[in-house]
């Protein structure tokens, strides 16, 4: 991520700077992916047992999720988790349904006789890559697979750890899945890169996951298409003098649980909101249970800037470009227009990230590490593509023809000529 301008620099005081980032060592995942890919290719559902033994300690002989064992893992949900579960899926799959039907076909006549549009056409298949991690994330499932079901997709496969929570399987199956594996990390993304003896190929892989399924994505980028690159998460707030220094510790931190390389920030124009968050993000740590994630995440990662003015808070949160945003300042949604770089926008203090990452409907796999200043996160326009087309009557080849005819001779190009006057 760039540093901000030197102007914009001294319109910034520190009240807590985040330290350097760790070097990792990038080589050692990038030459680690490299080989578990060509293995993959090449060795099919053999090589990706092996890394299953050697990497998640299973000893799978069947990497499909069948029907009996969904339909145990559903039965196993207590009730009110799979009443939440449905909510969130409910919730997600409307406001996928409201997207979608922004995304339109077209037919235009652009000229008499010149017929151009496009289509809104389903990528066919898709492969959802489901983490495992610290926690069992209910909600991962419904956001990388609900949405390829509202879009149409006709096949969508999902891939988890073998030691995922029984519940991330059902949370697959009532999310949709046509077929659900129990393989994780790099071997899963080039299984569903290049298809093995079990796993089919996919057109396109979803979903965040560790450095080494980052990785991995990176490198089957062009064979198949990908949504993103995803980093740690990342939670920043926007505020004035209104907010309310309490709430915002409590948001920081329950981002800040997410991973220990999770980056949780302040924007403020008040140096006594600056300090007040400061102080009560350590006396929440005291009583946080998960404070031993928490604690090291935020004492590592965490940052508090004061600025001059609003301006400047502006353009510093445009220059993070951070995956959540929250706006608390006395007009959230006046503020909120003049915001430009972020993942997901929460306007005002009633909008928690936390909803967004559970079940109010938004997409919570959102670009990181500055992304977001050229893209925005998962949503069911990811699984479909805009292809267009044209057909012409006499007229419009009266129209597009000579100036064609013309432009392929003075580029010297005799068969594009030819093409063009052929039709005249």
């Amino acid at each position: 991520m760039a540093s901000p301008s030197a102007e914009l620099e001294r319109r910034i005081t520190r009240i807590k700077t985040p330290q350097a980032d760790a070097a990792s060592d990038a080589a050692t995942v990038e030459t680690t992916v490299k080989q578990i890919v060509a293995d993959v290719r090449a060795g099919g559902d053999a090589a990706v047992r092996r890394y299953a033994k050697a990497f998640d300690n299973s000893d799978l002989s069947d990497f499909e999720v069948g029907e009996a064992e969904r339909d145990a893992a559903v039965a196993a949900l207590d009730a009110q988790t799979r009443r939440d579960t449905e909510f969130a899926i409910e919730r997600v799959r409307a406001f996928a349904e409201a997207q979608l039907g922004t995304i339109l076909p077209l037919e235009v006549e652009a000229l008499p006789g010149l017929h151009l549009g496009h289509r809104v056409i389903p990528i066919r298949t898709v492969g959802a890559y489901v983490p495992g991690g610290r926690y069992p994330i209910l909600s991962a499932p419904v956001m990388t697979l609900v949405p390829a079901k509202v879009a149409g997709c006709a096949e969508v496969i999902a891939c988890l750890p073998p030691n995922a929570h029984p519940a991330m399987i059902a949370g697959c199956h009532l999310s949709g899945a046509d077929r659900i594996f129990r393989v994780g990390g790099a071997q899963a993304i080039a299984a569903m890169a290049y298809g093995t003896e079990t796993i089919p190929a996919v057109d396109k892989i979803v979903g965040p996951g560790n450095a080494f399924v980052n990785e991995a994505k990176r490198q089957v980028f062009g064979q198949v298409g990908i949504d993103q690159l995803a980093g740690p998460s990342e939670i920043f707030v926007v505020a004035d003098e209104t907010g309310k220094a309490s709430m915002i510790a409590t948001d920081l931190l329950a981002q800040a649980e997410h991973d220990l390389r999770t980056r949780v920030g302040l924007i403020t124009t008040d140096r006594a909101l600056a300090e007040a968050t400061l102080a009560e993000v350590e006396r929440q740590l005291a009583t946080l249970p998960t404070a031993n994630v928490a604690g090291p995440a935020w004492h590592s990662n965490g940052e508090i800037a004061v600025c001059a003015d609003e301006a400047a808070m502006i353009a510093y949160s445009d220059q993070i470009a951070a995956e959540h945003l929250q706006v608390h300042t006395r007009d959230p949604q006046a503020t909120a227009k003049k915001l430009s770089n972020y993942g997901s926008l929460f306007i005002g203090e009633l909008a928690s990230v936390v909803y967004s990452d559970k079940c109010c409907g938004t997409n919570h796999t959102l670009p990181t590490m500055a992304a977001a200043r050229y893209t925005g996160g998962l949503w069911v326009g990811s699984y479909v593509k805009i292809c267009t087309h044209q057909w012409l009557e006499p007229a419009g080849v009266a129209a597009v023809a000579p100036p064609a005819i013309r432009q392929s001779a003075t580029e010297g190009m005799e068969g594009h000529r030819r093409a063009a006057a052929l039709r005249l």
